[in-house]
């Protein structure tokens, strides 16, 4: 069951708007716009309309779908409305401001001065955004147990199982949760189980749920032992110590026989409501994504002076390296406030004196401080660098995730969650040293670290997919899995003539669920978490 979109809603409130009628103050109204290719902008919402005020403080939030993989660009304008026509072209445009999500959800709350038109100040007049996220961070965690099932099988006891559905707005009921089979067995305990609230009973404690315990069948055919129907505000009274039973009816059994009481009893054995968190809770909390970058300048790639090799830069200056670290890098920039990127080459051989091959150098060749300043810091590193290295080998990945690693172990040592490190390793994907690379993962997979690798040229990038553990679990040479998955491979051809969009949000699609299951894992909270809040019914 995929969780719904994650939903932001947007405050707004403006200072020091231009007055535009005569003898009194703007009637100002907000527009919410999202970019949707090109020139393109596409209405999303807009904010009621105040009367009579320079600095409005708007009561109507503005909602929308937010997308870590993707840069959501996002314009606010702000209008003085005159008529009670819906169109804004008749309307005195007091000016607005082009923002990313990303860069609203970081800072959590941004101010920037209001522009006619680019460079052009709409006076002295300030646009506030403030973000939160719209959910209910709360799900609940249940234990049951049954005794004295109805034996359903002719050789040996039943095989129970519980599903356990919502009664949904058209009163059908939805599967919510199916525990596993206990075999052979009428007094059964089953596992604990969390599920979130809004899947599990869209966040109304008073919501009906029906529970179906059903004897196993390998053909499918499963017999129904008994049901009941509960709520959640009634399996949470085991919290208070009051044991919580419910005769397990069957409705055939009950029709034919007056004497039947049940067909076994189902109990709650514990009820909880846990806070779960979310990428947006420690994002918007305080938390950092550190984004560093790694280069692969080996002997594999080519010749940079000849049009084959993946280094060369073609006559618009661009190359398939390039391409891919913008891509990614612009999405990510926008989670780390100082926009300082460690960037590192290796697999080259450095001037002045060309000696062994260098496996994690600056890419600035200031080895103190390898940090280039934004994205475009990084691609001018890279430009500067490239015709001054000779390209050489082997291919060795660990170094570079060790290093990187280091830094994670730092932020891991604060306790706090307030630092996650995003390392991009950009190469053709032949390496060498694959056992050191597997130790490193999986000792990486323990701390505040994801790594995502783009493969780039032509090569079969086997290793890197095994690296990737997606078909099964990547494990050290000694036979350690990792902790956690926090590898993600692609290769760069699949996306070579898709927009340059496509290639981040398939290598960013997994950070938001690596970054939330290390610091669960570590049980950390976000810095700042948010206020308890139930999800407003939608």
């Amino acid at each position: 069951m995929a969780d719904c979109v994650t939903k932001v809603e947007l405050s707004v409130s403006c200072t020091n708007l231009l007055d535009k009628d005569v003898g009194s103050k703007s009637d100002p109204l907000c527009v919410l716009l999202q970019k949707t290719g090109g020139d393109s902008w596409t209405e999303l919402g807009r904010t009621e309309r105040l009367m009579n005020t320079s600095s409005p403080s708007f009561s109507q939030r503005l909602r929308l779908d937010y997308h870590f993989e993707t840069v959501q660009d996002l314009k606010l304008g702000v209008y003085d409305i005159d008529n009670s026509s819906s169109d804004l072209g008749d309307d005195d445009y007091l000016g607005g401001v082009e923002l990313t999500l990303g860069q609203i959800v970081s800072s959590k709350s941004i101010t920037r001065p209001l522009q006619l038109k680019k460079g052009k100040p709409a006076g002295k007049g300030a646009i506030t955004v403030t973000a939160e996220e719209i959910k209910d961070n709360r799900a609940i965690q249940l234990e049951f147990e049954a005794r004295k099932l109805d034996k359903k099988d002719t050789f040996g006891k039943s095989d129970p199982f519980l599903e356990i559905f919502r009664k949904g707005d058209d009163g059908k009921w939805q599967l919510v949760h199916r525990t596993e089979v206990v075999n052979n067995n009428l007094n059964p305990t089953w596992k604990k189980f969390t599920v979130p609230l809004q899947t599990f009973c869209c966040s109304d404690l008073e919501r009906p749920l029906k529970v179906d315990c059903s004897d196993h069948d390998s053909d499918g055919s499963h017999d129904l032992i008994g049901s009941f129907t509960t709520k959640v505000s009634e399996l949470q009274k085991t919290a208070h110590g009051s044991p919580v039973e419910f005769d397990c009816v069957h409705p055939e059994k009950q029709k034919k026989k007056k004497s039947y009481k049940n067909s076994g009893v189902v109990s709650v054995k514990s009820c909880k409501l846990l806070t779960q968190y979310s990428f947006l809770d420690y994002v918007m909390g305080g938390c950092q994504i550190n984004f560093t970058v790694g280069i692969d300048f080996t002997g594999s790639n080519g010749d940079p002076r000849s049009p084959n090799s993946l280094h060369y830069m073609s006559p618009d200056g661009g190359n398939q390296y390039l391409s891919a670290l913008w891509s990614v890098g612009q999405v990510v920039q926008d989670y780390d406030t100082d926009k300082l990127f460690p960037a590192f080459g290796f697999g080259a051989k450095l001037p002045p004196d060309f000696q062994a091959a260098n496996h994690e150098f600056a890419l600035n060749f200031n080895p103190t401080n390898p940090y280039c300043q934004g994205i475009q810091g990084i691609v001018e590193a890279y430009r500067m660098v490239l015709p001054q290295v000779r390209l050489s080998g082997p291919t060795n990945f660990s170094p570079i995730i060790n290093h990187v690693a280091s830094i994670a172990a730092g932020a891991a040592q604060t306790n706090a969650a307030s630092q996650y490190c995003v390392l991009l390793i950009l190469t053709d994907g032949e390496i060498t040293d694959l056992d050191q690379t597997r130790d490193a993962i999986v000792r990486a997979s323990r701390l505040p670290l994801s790594i995502i690798i783009v493969g780039v040229g032509p090569a079969d990038f086997k290793a890197m997919e095994l690296l990737d553990g997606d078909d099964g679990v990547l494990k050290s040479t000694v036979g350690e899995a990792v902790a956690r998955d926090i590898v993600q491979f692609v290769p760069y051809r699949q996306f070579k003539d898709a927009p340059q969009t496509a290639l981040a949000q398939s290598v960013l699609a997994e950070v938001p669920t690596q970054v939330v299951s290390y610091f669960k894992m570590r049980g950390l909270e976000p810095p700042k978490p948010p206020k308890p809040q139930a999800a407003p019914k939608s």
